[in-house]
C-alpha cells in the first residue's frame, strides 16, 4: 500500500470502549506557560478506530491520524503498546 504522506503519531491510554468499533483515547501533552515557564498538562480525548475490538479501558495505544471515518472518528489504532490488567466482565469483586 502507497503512503500518502507523512502521519502524525500520538501515544495514549483508552478511557471508553462502550461503542462498537470505537475507542475514546486521551493524549496527554505538556505545555510551557509562556509568562512562568511552569510545564502543564494538557489532556486531549479523541474517537479512534478499532477495527477487531481488541482493545479495552486502561490499554496503552498507539494512534494513526488517518482520513475521517465519521462526524469525530480521524485516528486508528495502530498498536498496543501495553494492556491493562484489568478483568473482563461483570465481577467487582
Amino acid at each position: 500500500m502507497e503512503q500518502r504522506g507523512k502521519r502524525r503519531k500520538m501515544m495514549g491510554v483508552v478511557v471508553s470502549d462502550k461503542m462498537d468499533k470505537t475507542r475514546v483515547v486521551a493524549v496527554d501533552t505538556w505545555k510551557v506557560h509562556p509568562l512562568y515557564g511552569k510545564r502543564m498538562k494538557s489532556t486531549k480525548k479523541v474517537q479512534a478506530h478499532d477495527e477487531e475490538n481488541i482493545t479495552s479501558v486502561g490499554d496503552k495505544v498507539l494512534i494513526v491520524e488517518t482520513r475521517p471515518l465519521s462526524k469525530h472518528k480521524r485516528w486508528t489504532i495502530a498498536e498496543v503498546l501495553e494492556t491493562s490488567n484489568r478483568p473482563v466482565g461483570g465481577d467487582r469483586t
